[in-house]
């Protein structure tokens, strides 16, 4: 199995590589995981991780800089190959996003990514460890996780205007936030799996087992 971590300028490449091999082992499965730019690679992929940290405009910017890649991203998952996007690699899977300027995404997940609104004492961005409400198998990503696990946010944009349908888990910060989307092969985590210890690893070995 190839698999290959988007390398745009931004995210934990090097984390979210490391994290993929031991999901990998733990799984029992014999994967390549390799971080790059090249479309070819990219279109060759039998997943792809979309790694994202930042602000969405210049995460969006910096994928659409890099020749040929955001069209290899969108005929690779056009044609089947499983995609997860983490923390603004989930955020640039949206219709756009609302940080600093009005920035299209792939629109592949229904709403925007807007500024978050908590009451006090409560602080943005929201950063650490935070429980994922969820129903217990309802998605392949969620198999061997229970309700009330935690996954670890770094994060002061989230999304709104989610179709119900879409969103796999969510997390209470100051109310109800979009943690965990899907839609057809394309899926993502608003918290950094890569971190995210035994649950982060979780998800990842399910995403490399999954055939959507």
């Amino acid at each position: 199995m190839k698999v290959a971590v988007i390398d745009y300028g931004s995210g934990n490449l090097a984390s979210a590589a490391r994290a993929l091999v031991v999901a990998a082992e733990h799984a029992g499965l014999a994967a390549r995981v390799a971080v790059t730019a090249d479309p070819d690679a990219v279109a060759a992929a039998d997943r792809i991780v979309l790694p994202g940290q930042g602000a969405f405009a210049d995460c969006a910017h910096g994928l659409a800089a890099i020749p040929g890649l955001c069209d290899a991203l969108i005929a690779a998952t056009a044609s089947g190959t499983p995609l997860l996007g983490i923390c603004v690699g989930m955020q640039l899977l949206a219709e756009r996003g609302l940080e600093h300027a009005v920035t299209p995404g792939f629109g592949w997940i229904a709403g925007e990514i807007a500024a978050m609104d908590v009451p006090p004492p409560l602080r943005l961005p929201q950063m650490g460890w935070n429980e994922l409400d969820f129903v217990p198998g309802a998605h392949p990503l969620l198999a061997g996780l229970r309700a009330g696990d935690h996954g670890y946010f770094v994060h002061g944009y989230a999304l709104t205007g989610a179709r119900p349908d879409q969103v796999l888990a969510t997390t209470d910060y100051g109310g109800p936030v979009v943690a965990m989307v899907a839609a057809g092969n394309r899926a993502g985590t608003q918290f950094h799996v890569e971190k995210s210890q035994a649950v982060g690893l979780r998800i990842l070995g399910n995403f490399l087992r999954w055939t959507p």
